[in-house]
């Protein structure tokens, strides 16, 4: 059963001692396709942005409402120096990799695949949907590691839907899902290299809520669905829709999101942010070390076989 606790929605900023970040830019995600050919949406890394420090990549994979035969995933791939982070809410995704491990990521769960020093994985849509039929809706979050942690032994925190905790908002306005971090005095199951928060916040339209952010971090929002807007502490908005990206400025303590009203979808988004690692960034597809010569070294390793191979 989740984990849940309560909060009470804040409108007052001066009561409560917040200074509401402000809006860096706006960006819409492109429509691409990836693995042996699913849809995603990529707010970034595109040819105008590239990463948020220490985030490298967010993919939304569909939603696509699939038939028998249709279904497409991401097979045997490699990865070495930074986390992937999987996270569906709907269809299922089975998972295999070269240390031997394997299993099913059902709606609601989180895979952090801490990839470390190297690893092949897989991942592909369950039998059901493969052969059935289904809708297929997930994200991917790639983290970067620091130098000191990117050739550690990878491993895994498989994180059932049923453990992730919730904070419920009055009167049945919302909800926030605590995947990564701590949200006031709820704190997340999973553990992270550096600090992290990663929410997924559900508003009804009208719903007003105030999300604390450390001063320090990096922070952004990407919307699922619905409609809303953003407020600074001089009370400018900035509107946003389904697909795009928010990126803020890191002058404020906290970030306030308003659900547009007289809508008829609830405002979901999610809001990532960051301890920044300020480490130099060498990236080649699935690979991402410090230095030119790592990503050498790191092709050669997967070349000749090093990272293992997947049994199918």
């Amino acid at each position: 059963m989740e984990k849940i606790s309560y909060i009470n929605q804040t409108s007052n900023k001066k009561a409560h001692g917040f200074q509401f970040r402000t809006i860096n830019k706006v960006i819409d995600s492109i429509t691409t396709t990836e693995g042996a050919g699913f849809i995603v949406h990529r707010p970034f890394p595109t040819n105008i942005f590239s990463d948020i420090d220490p985030f490298l990549l967010l993919d939304e994979m569909g939603p696509m409402n699939l038939k028998p035969g249709e279904a497409r995933g991401a097979p045997d791939h490699p990865h070495r120096g930074f986390e992937t982070v999987t996270y569906m809410l709907s269809g299922y995704f089975e998972h295999k990799d070269s240390e031997g491990n394997s299993g099913k990521l059902n709606p609601g769960d989180v895979q952090w695949m801490t990839a470390g020093s190297g690893v092949l994985h897989s991942e592909m849509p369950a039998k059901d949907i493969t052969e059935k039929s289904g809708v297929l809706h997930g994200l991917q979050l790639w983290v970067n590691l620091p130098k000191k942690d990117k050739m550690i032994k990878p491993y895994y925190q498989d994180i059932r839907s049923s453990e992730i905790p919730l904070v419920q908002l009055p009167k049945g306005k919302g909800q926030i899902k605590v995947i990564a971090g701590k949200f006031n005095d709820t704190y997340s199951v999973i553990n992270t290299k550096i600090p992290i928060l990663y929410f997924h916040t559900i508003l009804e339209p009208g719903t007003k809520v105030e999300v604390p952010v450390n001063t320090e971090y990096n922070a952004f929002v990407y919307v699922l669905t619905g409609e809303g807007k953003f407020e600074d502490s001089e009370n400018k908005e900035e509107k946003v829709t389904k697909g795009q990206m928010v990126i803020f400025n890191k002058d404020g303590d906290s970030i306030k999101i308003i659900a547009s009203e007289n809508k008829k979808d609830t405002l979901q988004l999610l809001l990532i942010a960051g301890k920044p690692i300020n480490e130099p960034i060498a990236r080649y597809g699935p690979f991402v070390m410090n230095t030119k010569q790592e990503i050498y070294q790191a092709i050669e390793d997967y070349r000749s076989g090093k990272m293992g191979i997947i049994n199918h």
